[in-house]
Formats: structure tokens, sequence, C-alpha cells
């Protein structure tokens, strides 16, 4: 029984410190994620935040996210925004105009006198297809 429970015991703390190291690794890389994100910060800046992770890691980290946490949630935000807004962009180019839009286009050419009924229709029964 003493040696279920001294593994187990052993096992619990091998899993503490490693979960401790890996919630540490992504907070390292989201911090430094965040400093090339950031485009008003300066390159000496920069340098000199990496610095300060890479010799005194805890500390800097602790006065970074202190320092520029809410920073770091409205860059990352934006970030999300411009690709989001950047995906329907995409989206909307390679998709092309939607059957409404396409009607609506064949409506203005119908009036203008472009096209008469016959085609009207047929770019209509198109658009719908």
């Amino acid at each position: 029984m003493s040696y279920f429970f001294g593994s187990f015991f052993d096992a619990v703390m091998l899993i503490i410190p490693t979960l401790v190291l890996v919630t540490y690794l992504i907070v390292l890389f989201q911090i430094v994620v965040d400093l090339f994100r950031d485009t008003e910060l300066g390159g000496g800046s920069k340098v000199l935040w990496m610095i300060g992770l890479m010799f005194l890691p805890i500390l800097t980290a602790v006065i970074y996210i202190i320092a520029r946490g809410r920073g770091m949630a409205d860059r990352q935000r934006a970030s999300l925004q411009r690709a989001k807004s950047d995906t329907d962009a995409y989206i909307r180019e390679v998709a092309g105009k939607s059957p409404a839009e396409q009607i609506a286009d064949a409506k203005a050419l119908l009036d203008a006198g472009t096209i008469n009924a016959d085609e009207f229709a047929k770019l209509k029964a198109k658009a719908c297809a």
C-alpha cells in the first residue's frame, strides 16, 4: 500500500511542476507575440523587454503583464478583427455577388434597355440556380 501512495505522490509532484512550466511557456509566448505585434512600441523597447525575458524571465513577465496587460487584450482583439475582416473580404471576392445583387444588376440593365425581357429572365434563372 505504501508503494502505491509513494508512486502516486511522485506522479503528482511531477505533474504540478510540468503544469507550471507549460503555463509559464504559454504566458511567455503570448508576451513575445504581443511584443512583435505592437507597432507603437519602438525597436529599442522591444529589445529591452526581450533581454529582460531572457535574464529575469518570471519577474519581467509579471511586470509586462501588469504594465501592458490591457494593451495585450486590445492588440489581440484588433488582430482577430483584422483577420476576420480579411477573411470576409476574401470570401466576398471569391464568392462573387449574391443572387439578389445579380438580379438587381440585371434589372438595372433591363430598365436601361441594354437587355430585353428574355435575356433578363435567363440572367434571373441563372442567378437563382
